[in-house]
Parts: C-alpha cells; sequence; structure tokens
C-alpha cells in the first residue's frame, strides 16, 4: 500500500510539473507574441520608441545595441529558460523582411518563485506519504493484533496437556472468532483421537501379556524335557519369539504414555550391570559365525528409565550390528554421559538405509524376524529425549551407532 502511494504521488507531481511546463511555454508564446505584432505595427511610424517594461527587451536588427552573446545566433521561434549574465530568461525571435526581432523577458523571479512551488508540492508530496504510511502502519497492526495474539495464543498449546482451548479477545472480528472455532474443535477431535489410540495400544497390549507369558513359560518347561534336536530348535524359536513380541509390548505401552509419566514405572538403572548382561544375552547369535562381543566400560553410570526399554534399545542396536557382521569384533562401550556406543566390522548401512531409519520407514537389512527394528529404536529414542546417531565407521567398514541416555541421566558415580 505505502509503495501505491509513493508511486501516485510521484506520478501527480510528474504529471503537474509537465503540465506546468506545457502552460507556461503558451503563455509565453502568447504574452511575447502579443508584443513582437504590437513593436512590429508601430516600428515603422516616425519618432516612435518602444516603451519596454524593466523585464521586457527589444533587440531589432540594425538599430540600437546588439543582444547578448547568449541570444546572437538564436534560431527563428520561442526559447525558454535561457541564461543571460546570470539572469533567466525566455524569448522570441522573429524574421521580417529578412530583419531579425528579438524580444527578451526576464524570468529570474518567476522561475525561482516556480521551483519554490515545486519543491513545496514535493514535501507536501512527501509528508503525504509520511502520514499515509504511519497510519496504514497503525492500522494494520492494530487490525493484525487479535491475530498475533491468536498465534501466540497457538504456539502455547502443549501436544502432551489434553484438553486445551484457544480463546479470542474481545478485539476480535467475527473471521476471526471462526478460525478460533474451527481450531478448538480440531483439538477436541485431536483429543478424543489420541485418548481412543492409546486406549486401545493399553487394552491390546495387556490382552497379550497373558497369552505371551503361557507361550513363553511352556516353551521354557518344554525345553527342559527330552526331545530330538530339531524338536528343540523349533521350541527355542519359538520362545525367542514370544521373547521379542514381550518386548514389542512393553515398547507400545512406552510409546502410548506420556514421557512426563513414565517416571513412575522407570527405575534407576546401573549401566556398567546392565549392559554386560545385554550383551551375554546376545553371544548366542554369535555361534554361527566368526564374531566376537567386547564390552568396554569407561566408568559408571546410572540412569532412570523403565529397565525394558533400555534392554530392547541396546539389545536391538546390538542385534543388528551381529546381524549385518560375519567375523570381526563387535565392541560396546560406554562412555562418560550414558553414552553407548556399539561399532561392527559388518557390511555397513547406506545413506539412503540411514534416513530411512530416522524416516521411520525402515527395518535393518538382513534382519531375521529378531528385535523391534530401528525403527522403532528410533522412535523410542525420539520419545524419551535421547539421541541416536547412526553413521559408518571412521576407520573404515561397518557401522558405528551412538546412543545418548544422557536425558535420563542420574546420579553418576
Amino acid at each position: 500500500m505505502l509503495a501505491y502511494v509513493v508511486l501516485l504521488s510521484a506520478a501527480v507531481v510528474t504529471q503537474g510539473w509537465l503540465v506546468n511546463e506545457r502552460a507556461e511555454e503558451l503563455v509565453w508564446e502568447a504574452l511575447l507574441s502579443t508584443e513582437m505584432d504590437y513593436f512590429l505595427d508601430h516600428a515603422d511610424e516616425p519618432g516612435w520608441t518602444p516603451r519596454e517594461p524593466a523585464a521586457l527587451r527589444v533587440f531589432a536588427e540594425g538599430t540600437g545595441a546588439p543582444p547578448p552573446a547568449a541570444l546572437a545566433n538564436l534560431e527563428a521561434g520561442l526559447h525558454d529558460e535561457l541564461a543571460v549574465n546570470g539572469r533567466v530568461v525566455v524569448a522570441m525571435v522573429r524574421v521580417v523582411d529578412g530583419r531579425r526581432v528579438l524580444l527578451a523577458l526576464d524570468i529570474t523571479e518567476f522561475e525561482q518563485t516556480e521551483r519554490e512551488q515545486l519543491l513545496v508540492l514535493v514535501l507536501s508530496s512527501l509528508a503525504v506519504v509520511v502520514v499515509l504510511g504511519l497510519a496504514g502502519a497503525w492500522g494494520v497492526s492494530r487490525m493484525m493484533a487479535p491475530l498475533r495474539e491468536l498465534a501466540q495464543r497457538i504456539s502455547q498449546l502443549r501436544p502432551d496437556i489434553p484438553g486445551q482451548s484457544v480463546a479470542v479477545g474481545d478485539r476480535a472480528s467475527a473471521e476471526l472468532a471462526v478460525i478460533a472455532n474451527a481450531l478448538n474443535l480440531y483439538l477436541d477431535r485431536h483429543d478424543q483421537f489420541v485418548e481412543r489410540e492409546r486406549a486401545f495400544i493399553h487394552s491390546a497390549s495387556h490382552e497379550l501379556r497373558t497369552p505371551m507369558a503361557v507361550i513363553a513359560g511352556a516353551s521354557e518347561l518344554a525345553l527342559g524335557a527330552d526331545m530330538s534336536p530339531a524338536a528343540r530348535t523349533q521350541v527355542q524359536r519359538i520362545q525367542r519369539t514370544a521373547l521379542n513380541i514381550e518386548e514389542l509390548i512393553s515398547t507400545l505401552l512406552v510409546l502410548a504414555k506420556d514421557p512426563e509419566n513414565l517416571a513412575r514405572s522407570s527405575d534407576r538403572i546401573a549401566l556398567e550391570e546392565l549392559l554386560p548382561e545385554i550383551v551375554d544375552a546376545h553371544r548366542h547369535l554369535c555361534e554361527d559365525k566368526q564374531l566376537r562381543l567386547k564390552v568396554d566400560l569407561q566408568g559408571k553410570c546410572d540412569v532412570i528409565a523403565p529397565i525394558t526399554i533400555v534392554q530392547v534399545a541396546v539389545g536391538n542396536l546390538l542385534r543388528n550390528a551381529i546381524e549385518n557382521s560375519d567375523s570381526g569384533i563387535i565392541t560396546l562401550e560406554l562412555r562418560p554421559g550414558a553414552i553407548v556406543a556399539i561399532e561392527d566390522p559388518g557390511h555397513g548401512m547406506s545413506p539412503e538405509q540411514i534416513a530411512a531409519v530416522f524416516g521411520r520407514g525402515a527395518r535393518a537389512r538382513g534382519r531375521s524376524g529378531g528385535g523391534i527394528g530401528l525403527d522403532l529404536v528410533a522412535r523410542l529414542c525420539d520419545h524419551l529425549g535421547w539421541r541416536l546417531e547412526i553413521g559408518p565407521r571412521p576407520e573404515g567398514r561397518g557401522t558405528r551407532a551412538i546412543l545418548d541416555l544422557g536425558a535420563s541421566m542420574g546420579s553418576t558415580g
């Protein structure tokens, strides 16, 4: 809007100046033509002498003083705004019977007044632009104030708090009230959807726990009985699958809870004690490969988190390293600050596979059905405020996964 006002003012000033110049040219031409005709009508009368006003001078070729040098070579016609001896003149030249006649009118004071008027016009236009700009800015600010307040209230909404709504002030327009009402309806539907989803996950998870516990217990009892090697392999597979499903159930229950409400179901975990247990539980996966698991504990560290979830997160990263490696040493390090690093000498992961993990759409390459997959591990980390980094090993072939549990860190020793 301000640009439009500036352009409009510039157009008005320019057009006014052009009209003024054209009108001025017509006035000078009419005035000097009248004076020229009067002079020519009486020039041949015996004893007639022109009575020149102070600002008007007549120069007739062959009589009187010659014209100034700046006017001597002018062609026939009207010539405006000529500089003569520090003054501004308008001149008209006419050739009559081979004789050159020149009229010169001093318009210095007129031009000065014209410049002053033009300056006043420009300054007035600038003042109008400034006033309109300030008025427009004030009006827009006043009009946008309710919208800014609404945007501020929306930015203060927290996704983990149900029953929120957005209120608009008394100055809000009817359109803004419609927007707020539509947003509040959406928030209500969102709360209902989240509640239904959480209720379903809770119900389904708890309903699945009982049959999975039965399957796990029955398989454990069956392994204590005599059976053929082939049957034992199948029972062991059933037992591992049951444990994997229990991990998945625990993961879904954690994802269904608000992070702030997890404290009631969290434990104080000594990572220097838990990590060797997780490694020992996965050593059987290395039996058919030339792999060795190594644990490097660089101190003691406690975290406050659900122990099952820590086991799931670290265990799945370790399982992924084993499944994607054929030979060599897989190292699990506990670094200061509750940082767990796992390095493997395996096939590695491409940038596309790593991006897919954090895009929540990938499963670990070469998985044999164990664990919950790296995509759910990434979601767990995001939900609990942990930080997961997966990339190639700096030394060469293989993958390095770094799990930062610092957000759940307790006292350290």
